[in-house]
């Protein structure tokens, strides 16, 4: 991924989400890009963005001290899901990960995204031994 990836990535944002947020996605990618620019991913068909994954490894997250690789942003049109797009971006940042010394992933869904929630499955993810808290401000 590099900084002219940002508006394909906006765009994939607003095919799935209906918002188009072009300041959002610059933020988001500029930093994982000057955190560790080998990490953050994206697919291309015929020249195309098509798909978007980021993530970084962290230790020392929520008290867990082991190196861990957190994937907190992706997508992929949806005009060409069902290519196993989303299986090569996990497959490449999960390889990323390694090179530090991660042996674990981590993310999170809201339970009420099934489609996210689904992919992961199929990722092969399961529930983790943490659990994730909110209060509302």
């Amino acid at each position: 991924m590099t900084e002219l990836d940002i508006e394909a990535i906006a765009g994939i944002d607003e095919r799935v989400s209906g918002r188009y947020r072009p300041e959002v996605w610059e933020d988001r990618a500029v930093y994982y890009i000057r955190r560790d620019p080998d990490a953050p991913q994206v697919a291309e068909l015929d020249g195309k963005v098509v798909g978007f994954m980021m993530g970084e490894v962290r230790g020392g997250e929520f008290g867990l001290e082991e190196p861990t690789g957190w994937i907190e942003f992706f997508g992929v049109d949806p005009d060409v899901r069902g290519r196993d797009l989303g299986r090569k971006l996990m497959d490449a940042l999960l390889a990323h990960f390694r090179s530090p010394g991660a042996h674990v992933a981590r993310t999170m869904v809201a339970t009420s995204d099934a489609d996210i929630a689904g992919f992961l499955k199929a990722m092969q993810f399961t529930p983790a031994a943490v659990t994730a808290l909110e209060k509302r401000l």
